[in-house]
């Protein structure tokens, strides 16, 4: 009994594993014809990859259109809402006692210095008991500016009932003579009244040559030749502006500058350039000058090789001791500039 179950088991292992193989068999059979088939899928069609669609979903409008959709509303929304609160406030603005200039103290004045609170407010005076919204303030700037002493001005109000004016004042560079009167003048040509408070503060050269009814552009040019005398007798730390009492500015061709000192005023032309140089002559051989004419009234140091002496003298023509002088002079010229001051102590005009 127990051979033949042994027998029946081994049988029975035999036949499984027989059937274990054909199952295997039949496995392998079916993935090789599916690798054929595949080899077959690929061979068609060599670019499987693109073939192969994924359904996407995709919306009404493009992702970007949509957001820029977006940003427009926003802003839509937000122009919407500052509307609703703009419109109501500005009529509330415009109508309220709150922002009515009731009075000139609310008028707040800053910068001024020669320019009196009485003539801003004759500028302002029609502005008093309006509404603040309603003055023009770029009109009242222009007027502030037609003030001779003011360069600039600004106007800005003050929530809810106050303005502020800001000037900002000339600046005076030299006296100047207008129909027998002295006025001051700035670098652009710009008359000023002086000051009645501070008339001894300034110590300028008068300016001769111009009047009243000459245009600014004129008036500009002049004071820009001036400007540059002033800068180059400078030069250096020397200070030779110091020494000038008039200067005058009439003939475009030719400075004349008189510098006038204990002993007496000279009348010195300069031309229009190298006003260093030829001042530097001046100084250099005024004692000298003075020893050898009775009368020292006026130098011409316009020539580079020639000085003329007195040349605007009526008495007095030019003699051959004049023209000793004005050879060596010019010789001495050729030697190295004195670049100290040895000019007697200046004696200007102070008005």
């Amino acid at each position: 009994m127990t051979r033949k179950t042994s027998s029946a088991i081994s049988d029975e292992l035999e036949e499984n594993s027989s059937e274990s193989q054909r199952r295997q068999r039949s496995v392998d059979d079916s993935l090789l014809d599916a690798r054929i088939l595949e080899l077959e899928d690929e061979a068609e069609s060599p670019f499987l990859r693109g073939q192969r669609r994924v359904p996407v979903r995709r919306g009404a409008l493009p992702r970007q259109t949509a957001g820029k959709l977006k940003k427009v509303l926003v802003v839509v929304v937000v122009l919407a809402g500052l509307a609703l609160i703009y419109v109501p406030f500005r009529q509330y603005a415009l109508q309220s006692w709150r922002f009515r200039l009731d009075s000139s103290d609310n008028i707040v004045l800053s910068g001024n210095n020669h320019v009196t609170r009485a003539q801003v407010l004759d500028v302002m005076a029609s502005d008093i008991d309006r509404n603040i919204f309603f003055v023009s303030l770029e009109q009242r700037k222009a007027q502030l500016q037609q003030i001779p002493w003011v360069q600039t001005a600004s106007v800005l109000r003050l929530l809810p009932n106050r303005l502020k004016i800001v000037l900002a004042e000339r600046t005076p560079v030299a006296f100047v003579e207008m129909n027998s009167h002295i006025e001051l003048i700035d670098a652009s040509g710009v008359v000023m009244e002086v000051p009645s408070n501070q008339a001894g503060k300034y110590s300028f050269p008068v300016i001769v040559g111009m009047s009243e009814s000459d245009p600014l552009s004129t008036r500009a040019a002049r004071m820009k030749m001036y400007m540059r005398l002033v800068k180059e007798l400078d030069t250096g730390g020397a200070k030779y502006s110091s020494d000038l009492s008039d200067v005058d500015l009439s003939d475009p061709e030719d400075v004349k500058a008189t510098v006038t000192d204990p002993q007496g005023a000279v009348l010195v032309h300069l031309g229009t350039a190298n006003f260093f140089e030829r001042f530097n002559v001046y100084v250099a051989h005024l004692q000298e000058w003075r020893t050898q004419f009775a009368k020292l009234e006026s130098v011409d140091l316009r020539y580079e090789h020639q000085v003329i002496v007195n040349p605007d003298s009526t008495s007095a023509g030019v003699t051959p001791a004049q023209d000793t002088v004005a050879r060596s002079t010019a010789a001495d010229e050729k030697a190295p500039k004195q670049h100290s001051k040895t000019a007697p102590a200046n004696a200007r005009k102070h008005h």
